[in-house]
């Protein structure tokens, strides 16, 4: 039976994909609370919070928000986007890449086009000594996504990774797959509403499953993106990396815009990597419902900036 919590999450998630409600919310979201978690509507907006994030020591990833699209032609339009971020991020000296998801490019409309879209974002970060991470989505796009990255690979494009979602079944034997050909990945928990027949469903068996990939990846020693905002895990891989004997250079930790800043700002000062997710662009709203399901903390700051209102 489901926890209160769990109940909460699994309809916030539904709406994920509601398009009313979606037109509703992007008309009055930002303005209403969305904005402690997504950088803004613009590049320019973005580009200042990553300076401010960059002047306290934090690392970030750029993310320009979409996915789902409906028709090719948008695909297009979000790949110019990013090589035209890539160009920013080389002009104004920002420490920043970029994050993309493959169904922004196209991928359930067309997996080839979404293939040479993608590709040629690659190639541009890699004439600019830049790296792109390709955000994992929900489960009908986990093999899609990891055969993109390899595919890459054997072109030649070694500077593109993806995301393993632990609460997955499956991400054990990808962690161990993956590892072995010397993939740079991210670990998360996860933020899709999957099918209890492929996902743990209880939360304690998610941060277990956790705990055995991060182990497994920092033991290998390959650059890894820790991601996550549950200081009882962070303070697990502390004393992990110390026990073990393992370089601050083989790992960082990786946390989203607006989220536990005080943290991330701490971390950064005791001279861990700390790589801040900026997320930004006008289709923000699904991005923004998976950060409300995530704690129902940041569902009460939306409704208390609502009352304020």
């Amino acid at each position: 039976m489901d926890t209160p919590t769990q109940f909460f999450r699994s309809i916030l998630l539904a709406l994920a994909g509601n398009r009313a409600v979606e037109a509703l919310a992007l008309k009055y979201g930002l303005k209403l609370g969305a904005s402690q978690f997504v950088a803004g509507e613009s590049l320019e907006e973005a580009l200042e919070q990553v300076r401010l994030l960059n002047a306290k020591g934090i690392l970030t990833t750029l993310d320009h928000l979409g996915e789902g699209i409906r028709q090719l032609s948008e695909a297009a339009v979000y790949k110019d986007e990013y090589i035209k971020l890539l160009h920013h991020i080389r002009a104004t000296g920002a420490y920043a890449n970029v994050s993309l998801k493959p169904t922004q490019l196209g991928l359930a409309l067309d997996p080839e086009a979404a293939y040479t879209h993608i590709r040629e974002i690659v190639t541009h970060a890699k004439s600019f000594g830049n790296f792109v991470r390709m955000d994992m989505e929900n489960s009908p796009y986990t093999d899609a996504t990891i055969q993109i990255m390899k595919r890459l690979h054997t072109e030649g494009l070694s500077n593109v990774g993806t995301v393993i979602q632990a609460y997955l079944y499956r991400s054990e034997e990808d962690i161990h797959l993956l590892t072995e050909e010397g993939f740079n990945l991210r670990l998360v928990k996860g933020a899709y509403k999957e099918a209890k027949s492929i996902a743990y469903p209880k939360l304690s068996e998610v941060d277990e499953n956790f705990k055995r990939i991060i182990a497994h990846r920092l033991r290998s020693t390959i650059y890894t993106g820790v991601a996550t905002h549950d200081e009882k895990i962070i303070e697990w891989v502390k004393s992990f990396v110390k026990q073990e004997r393992i370089s601050r250079s083989t790992y960082e930790f990786q946390m989203l815009y607006g989220i536990r800043m005080p943290l991330q700002e701490r971390l950064a000062r005791e001279g861990y990597t700390v790589r801040c997710y900026v997320p930004y662009g006008r289709m923000w709203y699904p991005y923004f419902v998976r950060r409300l399901a995530e704690r129902p903390a940041n569902m009460w700051f939306l409704v208390k900036n609502m009352i304020k209102r």
